[in-house]
């Protein structure tokens, strides 16, 4: 029997090899996605002292990824979105990996602001393309949850950074660091082989409207209030995350003297904070609902960066970091789920790659802030300043956000 739309209104609530295959591969892509960016994170002294590199400098080549990774979301989620999210996904690996590779060999601060961008551009394609995957391949009734394991990827990728980068980069150094980024893509990409199209995909790709699928995104007022109340809430996301996660390993460096290694361990204890709140998150956000999910967390981030602030004991440092991850970036898995319940299928990659990445371009800026502002205050101010972004996340989740739990995609 021909798959027609009719077909597929009604997803079944058991979870095939075929969902199964998808969420491994979305969710190897995104570890390998988050071990380049926190190595990034922990070389930023190592690679500025080499090749004499200002603060500001140093920032901007995590800035330059995430700028990338706007360009890459928009560009290859319209191409997703007309010619298929397992193609189009494999392309963006390949431009990551060489870009990526190709920042070992890098001279100069204008070559490594260069591969640095152009590998975000290939990073951009990696989150939207692989939740629109797997949110079409999972039964709704799992949703939420499928698009947290895919989160769970991302977490596993930073924990072996921060386990990995204090072992081998005295050994390798840097550009050995960067030549590790090949290999993770390898892996992904031979994962990604035996994927097959979602059938709510092929159903659909049948009958593309005329509109881009990036107007779609503001065909209407009642989509462009969507769009903008999304662009909101992964600005504050990637706002929040980036800002800690680039600087944490520096400001435990510089206030308490610790060593790499020192350094790691508290990230390490913070990530798992993190993986735990996303794991969480799908369960709780597919039993009680999205909005319910989204505004217990945003409430916990905000009182809990207040506290984290006003802490300078380094074990009440270490548990608070545990807990302020587990609200900070426990909200991570849900925004695969409730961006594939807003947008119908012809603009979905479009809407997960363009929404998210505005926000990692706007989360790219984090760093930047979080260094001006400590530079001018203390890191404590830049971070206590958090809690009013988490205030406007609030506000966008209650005014802009519908719920739309187990919805079936359009």
């Amino acid at each position: 029997m021909s798959i027609t739309a009719e077909t597929i209104e009604s997803v079944p609530a058991s979870v095939d090899s075929s969902a199964r295959k998808a969420l491994l591969g979305s969710a190897v892509g995104y570890a390998m996605d988050g071990f380049d960016l926190l190595i990034l994170g922990f070389m930023l002294r190592t690679i500025a002292g080499d090749l004499k590199l200002s603060p500001a400098q140093s920032a901007s080549l995590v800035t330059a990824t995430l700028i990338g990774a706007v360009l890459g979301g928009i560009g290859f989620g319209m191409l997703s979105d007309r010619l298929g999210r397992v193609r189009v996904l494999t392309w963006s690996i390949v431009l990551f990996a060489v870009f990526t590779g190709l920042c070992a060999f890098a001279q100069g601060y204008l070559d490594l602001l260069i591969f640095r961008g152009i590998a975000g551009i290939g990073l951009g394609g990696e989150f939207g393309i692989g939740m629109a995957l797997v949110a079409e391949a999972w039964p709704a009734s799992k949703r939420a949850r499928a698009s947290s394991y895919v989160g769970l990827g991302w977490q596993a990728g930073v924990l072996a950074a921060a386990l990995v980068t204090p072992l081998l980069l005295p050994l390798i150094g840097w550009r050995g660091m960067f030549a590790l980024g090949v290999f993770p893509a390898i892996a992904a990409y031979v994962i990604r082989a035996s994927l097959h199209e979602p059938d709510v995909f092929v159903a659909r790709s049948k009958d593309h409207p005329r509109e881009s699928a990036l107007h779609l995104l503001v065909k209407d007022g009642e989509t462009a209030k969507l769009s903008l109340g999304m662009v909101i809430l992964c600005s504050v996301q990637n706002f929040g995350y980036y800002g800690v996660m680039i600087w944490l390993p520096n400001y435990l460096s510089a206030r308490f003297g610790f060593a790499l290694t020192q350094s790691s361990l508290w990230t390490c204890v913070t990530i798992a904070g993190m993986a735990l709140g996303i794991l969480l998150f799908g369960h709780i956000a597919d039993r009680v609902g999205r909005r319910p999910a989204f505004l217990g967390y945003m409430s916990g981030a905000a009182i809990m960066v207040l506290v984290y602030s006003r802490l300078t004991d380094p074990i009440e440092l270490l548990v608070a970091g545990a807990v302020m991850g587990f609200f900070v970036n426990g909200m991570l898995g849900g925004y695969g789920a409730l961006i594939s319940e807003l947008f119908p299928t012809a603009a979905r990659a479009t809407a997960q790659n363009v929404l998210f990445n505005i926000g990692r371009g706007v989360g790219g800026f984090g760093p930047v802030v979080i260094g001006a502002i400590a530079s001018a205050a203390s890191f404590e101010t830049a971070i206590a300043l958090l809690a009013v972004l988490y205030g406007l996340d609030i506000v966008a989740m209650w005014f802009l956000i519908p719920e739309r739990r187990g919805a079936e995609l359009a």
